[in-house]
């Protein structure tokens, strides 16, 4: 049976994941005079793929976007730094020259010390926490006056994604591939897990988890979380042999939440017959086409770009706040696909998960996290 190792470190990276909305607030910020003359000079900073990943990394660049179209002053700026070690000294090396910075990922987290060192500067660090080391006498949990931080549920995406790949899949096989098994991937595949055991319990589904165990991950808590981990974000090479080996022992639905790598997982299913995935963060189903096909049944949620621009928008207004914010698919945070035309599941797979989206957002559904006390093995389905 997996377990979730309750350290403090995992407590600070994923600290109020059982209940929505935020950890705490700083105090509203006043917009200095030359931001609103000149228009906001915005800086996205990824490590290690770019703006254009297709998923994760590319949705948070399009909520900038989206701002700049309704504010034609702003400016952005994108800067790729390829070593992962390297991500907040990257930060550090542009700061000075940007009003907003937006740091998407994990290892952006030691940002702290930055933030409080350069008050007139924003941050909206995503899918993170401010970590504690370098924080002036705040605890670990505390929010910063210039951060906005933000988690999803993507557990509950998960779960969905779980749901119609069993409910979709015509040899019985399913898997899910990871980039690296960092909080977020890890709620996605425990999710994901969790989602294939409810359809087999309540929707007469005999779906099976394929895992290939040398590509087994390891959480920050150092907790072996079973799954198919390429361990990179921006590795399309391996994410092709990671998506060849298991179509090869069968599987014909395959959950891809590994960035750039995933690219590589969409090739080796476009080259395959009879083989779907079902994208992440994003809608991806423009990515799934091939040829005459299109191999996406759907895209599991999460919706950074709304995220990043309504924070923008309050930087502009003067209305920012610092927080540590968690969303769930009761605040829109997590979904899936379900628009016509940008999906291709069959009409009871609809119907299941509109009902099971129902139930999750009525809390009467907790699929199971990273960090949470309930393991997948005895997710009980309904609360």
């Amino acid at each position: 049976m997996k377990k979730f190792l309750a350290l403090a470190l995992a407590l600070v990276m994923v600290l109020g994941l059982a209940a929505c909305g935020t950890a705490g607030t700083g105090s509203d910020t006043d917009v200095p005079d030359d931001i609103e003359e000149e228009g906001l000079k915005i800086a996205i900073v990824t490590s290690p793929s770019g703006v254009d990943d297709g998923s994760f990394n590319q949705d948070c660049y399009e909520g900038i976007q989206a701002f700049i179209k309704n504010h034609p002053g702003a400016t952005v700026t994108n800067i790729q730094e390829t070593d992962i070690a390297n991500s907040v000294n990257a930060v550090d090396d542009v700061v000075a020259d940007y009003d907003v910075i937006v740091t998407p990922g994990f290892q952006f987290g030691g940002i702290t010390k930055l933030a409080q060192e350069n008050p007139e500067k924003y941050f909206v660090l995503i899918d993170a926490w401010p970590l504690g080391e370098g924080k002036k006498d705040l605890p670990a949990d505390a929010p910063v006056e210039n951060i906005y931080a933000v988690y999803y549920a993507e557990q509950e995406s998960g779960f969905f994604a779980g749901i119609a790949a069993a409910m979709e899949t015509t040899t019985g096989k399913v898997a899910v591939v990871n980039g690296r098994a960092f909080p977020s991937n890890v709620n996605y595949q425990y999710g994901f897990e969790a989602g294939v055991a409810y359809a087999n319990s309540h929707l007469g589904t005999s779906a099976e988890c394929v895992e290939i165990k040398t590509y087994a991950g390891t959480d920050v808590a150092g907790t072996n979380v079973g799954g198919n981990y390429i361990g990179d974000f921006n590795d399309e090479a391996t994410g092709k042999v990671v998506g060849k080996a298991l179509i090869d022992l069968g599987v014909d639905v395959l959950f891809v939440a590994a960035g750039n790598s995933g690219n590589g997982v969409f090739t080796a299913a476009k080259e395959a017959e009879g083989v779907h995935v079902i994208g992440c963060d994003v809608d991806q189903y423009d990515d799934g086409v091939s040829g005459d096909k299109n191999i996406v049944l759907t895209s599991a949620l999460k919706n950074m770009s709304l995220t990043v621009e309504k924070q923008l928008e309050a930087i502009a207004a003067g209305t920012f706040k610092g927080a540590n914010v968690i969303l769930y698919a009761a605040d829109e945070g997590t979904g899936y696909v379900s628009a016509e035309g940008r999906q291709q599941l069959k009409e009871e797979t609809l119907t299941a998960l509109a009902e099971a989206l129902a139930l999750v957002k009525e809390g009467k559904i907790v699929p199971p996290s990273n960090f949470s006390e309930t393991t997948v093995e005895d997710f009980p389905g309904l609360a």
